[in-house]
């Protein structure tokens, strides 16, 4: 299977389904964190006209696009920022990911706040967690879906608090240059589930 993931410089996604012998390919305007070989560095929308034209067609595209304004804990800034338009663009961009002219299609990202599931068009298909595939975290993922199963855990993980979590619940991660990328890696755990379950 021809395998596009895009906005994903980790290539954690990318090299689970490289690991099933699938033709996995990571998509950013970022340079990645594996293996360039497996790595195209530009607009996701652009690098897919290319691969077109060599006659490259994915039969399933992952996206993870930018969530900063889209995600329902970040709402509040819009009004105290007037980052409408900043929203605006993200949630078109989402869009055109989940309308692409692609056979399967899985989009993650936050819970989404309502003024970005108004543009995007459609709610989200499932929520999973982290600690239902083995991982000690706990950060809720919507997956919007396009001709795949809902994922099923394949190994849960209860806990009083995971180690991501402050006793309040917070993420514990300290403000940084990389906090944003840190945050936005996929969890292994979760990606190995996805290339487990969607081995088509």
């Amino acid at each position: 299977m021809k395998v596009l993931v895009g906005f994903e410089f980790s290539q954690t996604i990318t090299q689970a389904f490289r690991a099933r012998g699938h033709e996995a390919f990571s998509c950013d305007l970022l340079p990645t964190e594996g293996n360039q070989e497996w790595h195209l560095q530009g607009d996701i929308f652009e690098v897919l006209d290319e691969l077109r034209k060599r006659g490259w067609i994915p039969d399933m595209v992952f996206g993870h696009p930018e969530c900063t304004r889209l995600c329902n804990s970040g709402v509040r800034w819009l009004h105290e920022r007037n980052l409408w338009e900043d929203m605006r663009q993200a949630a078109e961009l989402f869009r055109r990911v989940l309308n692409l002219d692609v056979q399967r299609i899985c989009i993650e990202n936050p819970i989404p706040h309502r003024y970005a599931l108004e543009i995007i068009g459609r709610k989200y298909d499932q929520i999973i967690q982290p600690w239902q595939f083995g991982e000690d975290a706990s950060k809720a993922t919507c997956l919007w879906m396009k001709n795949l199963p809902k994922l099923e855990p394949t190994n849960i993980l209860l806990k009083d608090r995971y180690s991501n979590q402050t006793p309040t619940g917070q993420n514990r991660l300290a403000p940084s240059d990389h906090r944003a990328k840190d945050r936005a890696r996929t969890y292994r755990g979760i990606a190995e589930g996805m290339a487990a379950q969607w081995n088509f």
